[in-house]
């Protein structure tokens, strides 16, 4: 163990509490860098154009955290979507199950309500999972938001996610959105695509993001 680490771990209890007395200059003296898990790293980035899809291979990070940034549709009322896959991208239909709950509030402020959603979940599906609700495709309508996933290359367990999205509806609501849920799959994960439920993404950006 080294001076430094010696000198940090001094300054806890046996429980994790922070030992007031040792924090003064003299015990943090020799301490340059303090690094360790949960460092987050840029992996890649992919810029939509007109694009059927957009693809990423995953590796061993334990996390990968996923930035949408002004996703546009070029289809009114659509659903932007990720899948999975096992097999290296041949085939993206992982079984999953998710919960979906989402908030909205109107230009002219109408709605304002907080709500879960059963028919857009996931019960042991296949299927593509949304990640928002009803996305316009006005000229100034896009969506951003983030996506977690969790441990993709184990090969013991399930691999869960989580994902908050916020768009512009395509009837001029406010859409935040909350989702989760896992792979039911012991096997690696390989690689994520993202889609609209219809038509191309015409513009936006998603950047890729691994954490140790």
């Amino acid at each position: 163990m080294g001076i430094a680490t010696r000198k940090i771990a001094n300054a806890f209890s046996t429980s994790g509490i922070i030992q007031s007395a040792n924090i003064n200059n003299a015990s943090l003296d020799n301490i340059t860098t303090i690094a360790g898990a949960g460092d987050m790293v840029f992996v890649s980035s992919a810029t939509a154009s007109s694009s059927a899809s957009i693809e990423f291979s995953l590796g061993s990070y334990k996390e990968y955290k996923f930035f949408f940034v002004n996703m546009h549709p070029q289809t009114d009322d659509v659903y932007f979507q990720f899948n999975l896959s096992t097999d290296n991208g041949s085939n993206y239909n992982v079984t999953k199950t998710s919960t979906y709950f989402m908030a909205y509030l109107g230009e002219n402020d109408a709605g304002a309500v907080l709500t879960y959603d059963n028919t857009l979940d996931l019960a042991q599906s296949t299927s593509n999972q949304n990640l928002l609700y009803s996305l316009g495709a006005d000229a100034d309508q896009n969506a951003s938001g983030t996506l977690q996933l969790f441990n993709p290359s184990s090969t013991t367990y399930i691999k869960h996610w989580i994902a908050n999205t916020n768009n512009a509806h395509y009837n001029n609501f406010s859409f935040n959105t909350y989702i989760a849920g896992y792979a039911n799959t012991t096997s690696a994960l390989t690689n994520i695509k993202f889609q609209m439920s219809s038509g191309n993404i015409d513009a936006g950006k998603i950047l890729m993001f691994g954490v140790n």
